[in-house]
């Protein structure tokens, strides 16, 4: 006989305190900036390592269609643009 797993149990009550909430049209989480950087190597996944000036990171790249060598626009470690030549 398997032992009864017990009942789920309901979701904790979020504390609206602990929920970013924006203020003034800006995000108080990422203050709505947009970073430009520049594409080094290609993925796979849909993931780049970018230049950002003061080292690499590792983006998503899924939103846009760029090349190495581009620049690109970053928020929130999403690419949401290439910046035109």
């Amino acid at each position: 006989m398997t032992p009864a797993r017990p009942a789920a149990r309901p979701p904790a009550p979020r504390d609206a305190a602990a929920v970013a909430q924006c203020h003034d049209d800006v995000c108080i989480t990422c203050s709505d900036d947009a970073v430009e950087v520049t594409i080094l190597r290609l993925l796979d996944d849909d993931l780049a390592v970018v230049d950002t000036g003061s080292g690499e990171e590792e983006v998503s790249v899924a939103l846009v269609s760029a090349t190495c060598g581009e620049k690109i626009l970053v928020h929130a470690g999403e690419a949401i643009a290439v910046v035109p030549r």
